[in-house]
């Protein structure tokens, strides 16, 4: 264990980048009128009563004069759409708030826009702290919105997610007897959680008259056609439905793809009536998951993305990528 004769900055650093952080822009007014901001994931609550917050700034920053000359800085949690402005504000040496739209608040101080949420305040107090300054301030005003907080780990952004107590019945159950398939088995939760918004998605494809194995046909051909039957199966072989010519025939039927034939090769691409039905068919997706994401909430739902792209590439067999440019 490190002692303080024996600490080393950098481990130190990386020890401290450990704890999660949320992200946010400190803003605040140069005596000339230049609007000054910097970001920060030091910001923390001190009291309720009175409502009291504080953050903390290098002693080398240039924007010290400023946060210590004034009387008024905002803090402004960011979201995760607000990564790029994060970074903005990381950086020296150019215009941070060129062509940024940001409205008045109680002071002058600049107040950003689409913020998970948004603090107002006014300095209390100083106080040295080693190589920073620490600014705690009253907060006069604040709002918030329900947009998932952009988070900050090991130097690394990150998303927050929720892990509710009430939800926690999958990991603390006990395997039955002689069995260890449990319920917190990652195959049966990606399975289950699979075939549940399926089925949803089933319920609202019958009235369309088609299936899951033509919306999965319908919707390769729209983002990339002109492909062999081959290279269909290849884009779609993960689902375990092999695309046959009996199934490219009945699409044929119904005018939603046409075959063309050229050196010798067949290959399908989208009609207008296949191009409609495979937007229609998109939207209904798009409907199921906007219902289940709803249930979750935005910050759970992006999470989760984020975290199937992580096990889709680290599970992937060698898939072509259906989005890479030709």
């Amino acid at each position: 264990m490190a002692t303080p004769a024996s600490f080393d900055p950098q481990a130190f650093r990386t020890a401290l980048g450990t704890f999660t952080t949320g992200v946010t822009i400190i803003t605040t007014q140069a005596e000339d009128g230049t609007p000054v901001g910097i970001t920060a994931n030091s910001f923390n609550s001190v009291s309720l009563n009175p409502p009291l917050v504080l953050w903390s700034l290098s002693k080398n920053a240039r924007s010290l004069p400023a946060f210590s000359e004034g009387r008024h800085w905002n803090v402004h949690v960011l979201s995760t759409e607000q990564e790029s402005l994060s970074g903005r504000f990381a950086r020296q040496g150019e215009d941070k708030f060129c062509e940024l739209p940001f409205e008045s608040g109680i002071s002058g101080a600049p107040l950003l826009q689409d913020c998970t949420a948004r603090f107002q305040c006014r300095t209390a107090f100083q106080y040295e702290g080693g190589d920073h300054v620490i600014f705690v301030g009253e907060v006069l005003a604040f709002d918030h919105s329900d947009r998932a907080p952009l988070a900050f780990q090991s130097g690394q952004y990150a998303l927050a997610m929720r892990k509710p107590r009430s939800e926690l019945r999958l990991a603390t159950t006990p395997p039955p007897p002689e069995c260890s398939y449990t319920e917190d088995l990652l195959g049966y939760l990606l399975g289950r959680s699979h075939y549940q918004m399926l089925h949803a998605l089933r319920r609202l494809l019958k009235n369309q008259q088609l299936d899951e194995h033509a919306f999965f046909i319908l919707s390769t051909l729209c983002i990339r056609d002109n492909l062999t039957l081959d290279e269909i199966n290849g884009f779609v072989g993960y689902t375990g439905h092999v695309v046959s010519s009996s199934s490219m025939r009945f699409l044929e039927r119904q005018h939603l793809v046409a075959r063309e034939v050229g050196d010798g090769e067949a290959r399908y691409v989208l009609t207008a009536d296949g191009r409609e039905a495979s937007l229609q068919e998109i939207a209904l997706a798009k409907a199921v998951e906007e219902d289940i994401a709803a249930r979750l909430g935005a910050g759970d739902a992006q999470a989760l993305k984020v975290l199937l792209k992580r096990l889709i590439t680290a599970s992937d067999p060698g898939l072509p990528d259906l989005w890479a440019p030709r």
